[in-house]
């Protein structure tokens, strides 16, 4: 039976490799390259890769690849990932009171857009159980304050744990994870920031913005890190503002936009279709 699997890689960049690549999947696995993409950083002197791939070879899984592969990893330096079609990654969101977020990813799971397995939703507001029911994915309300933010965190980590979790969403989650959390999901939690980053940071960045007469709004989806809201940034999108336009219509227009680069972050995370670095990351198409 045919598996599809897609190969990661950074590393130094030298000529001749796309070509070792290449002949190792076809020589070793016999393998149809179905799609190969590859960026360069010219300053840094470093190669991207992500090459995905197809091979009737029963022997290839993650032991027998590693093996075969560690070689030729090993002369050119390389840092690698390799990830099967399948199983689906499990997923799991976290909310407070605002929910167009996780509304839009629950609408694009149910409709396909995105492939995973929505393991549960966790949330510090009961505002989402409605939601979560409706779309049949446990929800586990889990109110914080300063005096239990320990214990809960240790709780909701024992949760992620208990499901497996590959990928943790924070859909305008409106807490701090503690660098213990972070550290235990490394590239592997997706926030979304309610402004154009570096710019109008803190709890009312469409305020601000509106205060200082801006002509550009926007959000920012980036993978979290222990310093806050300096994370390497995965998507940005931004919309024109106008004389005419008012609070309210800088706040509808940018949660729009929260909508789109969280989505298309979550995406683009599922399909293994980003490399981070340098506290950057690329993008492959």
């Amino acid at each position: 039976m045919s598996k599809t699997a897609v190969l990661l890689i950074d590393c130094p960049d030298r000529k001749g490799l796309v070509a070792a690549i290449a002949n190792f999947l076809v020589q070793q696995y016999d393998a149809n390259i179905l799609n190969a993409d590859q960026h360069q950083d010219v300053e840094l002197g470093l190669f991207f890769m992500r090459i995905e791939f197809a091979t009737d070879d029963a022997h290839c899984d993650e032991t027998n690849f590693s093996a075969a592969f560690t070689p030729l990893a090993q002369q050119f330096k390389m840092n690698w990932r390799l990830t099967f079609a399948t199983p689906p990654q499990n997923v799991a969101i976290f909310v407070s009171h605002y929910l167009h977020c996780l509304a839009d990813l629950l609408h694009r799971h149910q409709t396909g857009e995105l492939s995973c397995n929505l393991s549960l939703i966790i949330s510090n507001h009961e505002a989402a159980r409605p939601l979560a029911d409706f779309h049949k994915i446990p929800f586990h309300y889990m109110p914080v304050t300063s005096a239990n933010k320990v214990e809960v965190e240790q709780r909701q980590m024992a949760l992620l744990s208990d499901h497996s979790i590959d990928l943790a969403v924070l859909a305008r989650y409106m807490q701090v994870l503690s660098p213990q959390f972070v550290r235990a999901y490394p590239q592997r939690i997706i926030n979304v920031h309610h402004s154009f980053l570096p710019a109008f940071t803190g709890a009312r960045p469409y305020h601000a913005a509106f205060a200082r007469g801006v002509k550009l709004i926007g959000a920012t989806s980036h993978y979290v890190t222990e310093v806050l809201d300096e994370g390497p940034i995965i998507e940005q999108d931004v919309t024109r503002i106008s004389q005419n336009d008012q609070l309210p219509d800088l706040i509808q227009k940018g949660r729009d936009l929260e909508r789109l680069v969280l989505s298309r972050a979550v995406r683009w995370h599922l399909s293994d279709r980003i490399l981070s670095y340098a506290n950057k990351t690329v993008i492959f198409a």
